[in-house]
């Protein structure tokens, strides 16, 4: 099949700049590589070159293959060199003026229907073409890295682009062996917009005092299937990347709760406390490894309480099963006895709230999160309010315990951790596809992909249910007050309906 576009200009020689001319070369394209800095292009060509002679030595290319690459790839010692491109690809700082300023050099240069994209990951591309002559052949064209791994690109449309270059953007990316997803220029696009709840709803929960870095990692490992917890990515990602985009995308959104950032990033970056780059994030580092705090153990309970079952407790006969499976000496009374442990698994309520509500002795009242079946679970979270007593908190946490499952007890709040988590990222990306941004199946292409979630967010709120999402979202603005938690009215209406969340609208 013949290549989309056959000759590839990519400014900066940077990571970025490097994996895209990788891809494009292996697919059989004739890259020229431009940076400001000769050496930086020099360090590039290197460092792919080697690349190309491991992948031989691998069996992954043959030693034909990896000449055929290294001759592919040319050094472009000016601007002027790219003057015979098909595509260009910027992948420079992300700073609006500078790049608006190489795209009106660059527009002098190439030919009159080269295709122009920028590599941003938060400006809008319309801004940037702002001040081009032919802002219809300008796009987005968003790679993640390390780009020969992170198999998804979004294909992004100004105002004024041609949806014929999008198109052949998208075609170009399935050459070069990368999924496309089609996006509206909105801030963050597809995945940064997404991936919006999972960080800073964590930070939130921090900030409130309900548990610390490492138990709400794990929490969220073993609860939902994330594969890194959300501090464990942010230091991966390191903060002076992702604090600037928390920052950025919610200026962007003119102050959108929902995106709220968080002072605890603040000032880890203004401490050089960046991740793991730097040493130290949320976790310090000896040789590249977290040193993390060890589990709290498992108090030894001596008398072990009754417990008594709230009647409005989220799956409650699956809950009445697993406390006979554990041997728990269960009450089936209309109310607790004065000696028992009162349990009650609430859906975005507090366990405080839901005490008062039920008329319960707080002092002696757990909550569970059975938002998630136990079975599918590696974790149980218990949480306690501010006059639960030690002895039952700690009954509580040895019978959970009991059959070795992993349990974490946290403070008060509202949907514990991975409730208000999930349901976060339910919600915004419900408002994503009430924005037409992209389509429900382009959405969940991307956050797979682009983010590594366990399943894609519309799959999760249809996984556990529209309504329990709703009722959590619902029940958190109660408690929390805050608009941050208002359902988006894509979720809602669905919700209401019985609809699945992956429907496509005709």
């Amino acid at each position: 099949m013949t290549l989309r576009f056959t000759t590839v200009g990519i400014t900066g020689a940077g990571a970025m700049g490097q994996g895209i001319a990788q891809i494009a070369v292996q697919a059989g394209s004739i890259v020229k590589l431009f940076d400001t800095q000769p050496a930086a292009i020099e360090r590039a060509r290197d460092a792919l070159h080697a690349q190309w002679d491991r992948m031989a030595d691998k069996g992954k290319l043959d030693a034909r293959q990896a000449q055929a690459c290294k001759e592919r790839l040319y050094a472009a010692g000016t601007l002027q060199e790219l003057a015979d491109c098909d595509l260009v690809i910027e992948a420079i700082v992300e700073r609006l003026d500078v790049k608006k300023s190489f795209f009106a050099e660059l527009e002098a240069v190439v030919r009159h229907d080269a295709v122009l994209v920028t590599n941003t990951s938060s400006l809008s591309v319309t801004a940037i073409a702002a001040k081009l002559a032919h802002p219809q052949r300008f796009a987005g064209y968003h790679f993640f890295n390390p780009v020969p791994l992170m198999k998804v690109v979004e294909v992004i449309a100004g105002l004024k682009t041609d949806p014929a270059v999008c198109k052949s953007l998208a075609d170009y990316a399935l050459q070069i062996g990368h999924t496309p997803v089609m996006a509206q220029d909105t801030p963050g696009f597809i995945v940064n917009h997404a991936g919006r709840a999972y960080g800073t709803e964590a930070l939130r929960i921090v900030s409130e005092g309900i548990a610390d870095f490492a138990t709400i990692d794990r929490i969220l490992k073993d609860q939902a299937g994330f594969r890194l917890g959300p501090f464990e990515l942010m230091d991966l990602t390191a903060l002076d990347v992702s604090h600037p985009v928390m920052e950025s995308i919610y200026r962007q959104y003119y102050d959108e709760p929902r995106y709220r950032p968080s002072v605890i990033t603040a000032q880890r970056l203004a401490a050089g406390m960046v991740g793991r780059k730097s040493g130290e994030g949320f976790y310090k580092y000896v040789e590249a490894k977290p040193q993390l705090p060890a589990e709290p153990a498992t108090p030894q309970v001596g008398d072990m309480p009754p417990v008594w079952v709230s009647t409005r407790a989220a799956r409650r006969s699956e809950l009445y099963q697993l406390l006979k499976n554990l041997g728990a000496q269960i009450e089936t009374g209309q109310s607790p006895s004065m000696n028992a442990l009162t349990l009650v698994a609430p859906l975005g309520f507090d366990i405080t709230t839901v005490a008062v509500v039920e008329r319960l002795d707080p002092a002696r009242t757990i909550g569970i999160d059975m938002l998630i079946e136990d079975e599918a679970t590696k974790r149980r979270v218990l949480a306690s309010n501010p006059a639960t007593r030690t002895d039952m908190r700690d009954a509580a946490h040895a019978l959970f315990a009991r059959d070795g499952k992993a349990v974490s007890v946290i403070r008060d709040s509202g949907g514990f951790v991975t409730q208000r988590v999930i349901a976060s990222i339910v919600n915004i990306a419900s408002d994503i596809c009430q924005q037409q941004i992209c389509t429900p199946a382009d959405l969940e292409t991307a956050v797979t992909l682009g983010l590594g979630y366990p399943m894609g967010p519309l799959a999760m709120g249809n996984r556990w249910g529209p309504t329990n999402i709703l009722e959590v979202l619902f029940n958190m603005q109660t408690v929390y007050g805050d608009p941050r938690y208002r359902p988006s009215p894509w979720l809602r209406r669905r919700g209401a309906i019985g609809l699945s969340l992956l429907h496509e609208e005709s």
